[in-house]
């Protein structure tokens, strides 16, 4: 089974919070791929399908966010996942 790994900077204002969680969890869901995320560098991974699991991290501005995808199109889940998380989630500010 292919894995996919990235690592991307949290810039949001907000960090890992509410509407860039459920943003990310949406995204997430819409991949057959299991998809699993965590503070680096030792975080506990949690599935990123989970908006309870993602929002526990309550991950702050300037963390760096692992992804890892496991499963079908993994390589096309991370790209999406780590490019939203790169244009901070779609927000203005």
């Amino acid at each position: 089974m292919r894995t996919a790994r990235g690592r991307v900077p949290i810039r949001h204002h907000t960090g890992l919070h509410a509407r860039p969680a459920v943003k990310l969890t949406r995204l997430a869901r819409t991949f057959p791929a299991e998809v699993r995320l965590r503070g680096s560098p030792d975080g506990t991974w949690v599935d990123a399908k989970s908006i309870v699991n993602v929002m526990s991290l309550k991950l702050p501005t300037g963390t760096t966010l692992e992804i890892e995808v496991t499963g079908e199109g993994a390589e096309s889940a991370l790209a999406a996942l780590t490019g939203l998380v790169a244009r901070d989630f779609d927000e203005e500010h």
